[in-house]
């Protein structure tokens, strides 16, 4: 009865605790400005089940995507077991599922185990990849302490917690063999069983008891943990994969308060919409709440692998833009504004801003628009998207931008071209290349 209810309690405790910083997040997502998806539902939850749950970008590299692979099946299919585990600490039972499952119980065990060896092997040569081989994508400027720090206590979590549920289950194992009756073995925990064969019949149920609770207890520790995490792509990538635009590729969209107003203006009969009309008060984005919450949620999905950053052509020729970094950055002042608020109210204003004091005009100028960060993000994430709105303001609310950007603008506007040739020789080129 009494480790019934202090399971009750631990169980309790984790989900409100998970459920108070969950709502932080939804609150902090809902900063952004709306955001209406384009494309059929139909389209974008295919969409999310080929990216999000078939990984489908990741098998761009093939090794690594296998190996990812491995892990995140393990972390779904190992954690049913968890039920089971749930259902003893409510129940007071031991292994309550068995006796409805018969032999299928074993096959399971078997299957979950088999995962939780490749989880643990795999998390080990995760470790070895970023730590002793050093892969240039996982270090950067903005992988200071906390990140690298962050990515490595993951994997020590995973590799703990299936060390603690392979050891539960071989001193499960060691129990019926010390007790004389038939004893169970499963594939993977069976190769832990030897250590156990001087124990006595009370040190292994003391010890299956501590690896029970251990791994239970883990469990509750790492499902707050995520949410503190970069892992938390676990659980966002499927909404922010959902959520994403079905556009062409490279296609870049437009404002629709300005669109509109160049409709109007080929279109006298045209009707203006009331509610683009108040948004064309202010161009671009200065700040996270100017930004719409589908950027916010992405900020969040950054699992910080560091892709866009290695396929940035900016970042390559040694520019200091990182689309990592924005992803980043936009997270880390989402989060300030939104403790702001918490603490002193909504209207608060702290004098900061996105850009300028997190994310620097140099580097939103560096960028090409080649959408090359957008094409090797493994969930969806599109850094191009704020980079625009950021230099949108820069741009069309500061008037700050290069010399060289500007006679571009007049150019395109009076010439229709960035080379101030005269539209009439738009076409002389071809005759260059008949000649030639």
């Amino acid at each position: 009865m009494i480790s019934q209810i202090v399971f009750l309690i631990l169980l309790s405790l984790t989900v409100y605790i998970f459920y108070k910083n969950a709502q932080k997040i939804r609150k902090n997502i809902l900063l952004g400005k709306k955001y209406t998806p384009k494309g059929s539902k139909k389209d974008r939850f295919k969409q999310m089940v080929l990216i999000a749950l078939g990984q489908k970008k990741m098998f761009k590299k093939p090794i690594p995507a296998l190996l990812h692979l491995f892990v995140y099946l393990g972390f779904l299919l190992v954690n049913i077991e968890l039920l089971e585990i749930i259902c003893d600490g409510l129940f007071a039972k031991h292994r309550i599922f068995k006796p409805f499952l018969g032999e299928a119980y074993h096959f399971l065990i078997n299957f979950f185990e088999f995962f939780a060896v490749a989880v643990l092997l795999v998390c080990v040569i995760f470790l070895i990849r970023r730590n002793v081989l050093q892969i240039k994508r996982f270090f950067g400027g903005e992988m200071t302490k906390w990140p690298k720090l962050d990515a490595n206590l993951i994997l020590v979590f995973e590799i703990v917690l299936m060390f603690f549920l392979l050891n539960m289950n071989a001193t499960d194992t060691a129990i019926q063999l010390k007790a004389g009756g038939e004893a169970t073995y499963y594939w993977a925990s069976a190769l832990f069983v030897p250590l156990y064969d001087n124990a006595s019949l009370d040190g292994l149920h003391l010890a299956e008891r501590f690896y029970w609770w251990a791994h239970i207890i883990g469990v509750f520790v790492f499902a707050n943990y995520v949410l503190y995490s970069k892992h938390l792509h676990i659980f966002l990538a499927f909404p922010n994969t959902f959520f994403t635009n079905i556009l062409p590729k490279g296609k870049i969209e437009n404002m629709d308060a300005i669109t509109q107003e160049v409709k109007l203006m080929l279109d006298p009969t045209a009707v203006a919409d009331d509610a683009l009309a108040d948004e064309g008060g202010s161009f671009g984005a200065k700040d996270v709440q100017d930004l719409s919450w589908k950027n916010l949620l992405e900020a969040y999905s950054c699992t910080e692998c560091g892709r866009c950053t290695s396929n940035c052509p900016a970042n390559l020729t040694g520019k200091k833009l990182s689309p990592r970094k924005i992803m980043m950055d936009t997270r880390d002042r989402m989060e300030e504004v939104g403790q702001n608020r918490e603490k002193h109210g909504e209207d608060y204003q702290d004098e900061k801003s996105l850009i300028d004091d997190y994310i620097t005009e140099e580097e939103i100028l560096a960028c090409t628009t080649c959408n090359a960060c957008v094409e090797a993000c493994p969930v969806n994430i599109n850094p191009l998207s704020i980079i625009t709105e950021l230099r949108r303001y820069k741009t069309m609310e500061e008037a700050k931008v290069p010399s060289e950007w500007n006679g571009m603008y007049q150019n395109v506007e009076t010439s229709f071209n960035p080379w101030k040739f005269p539209p009439s020789d738009r076409a002389n080129w071809m005759e260059s290349m008949k000649n030639s």
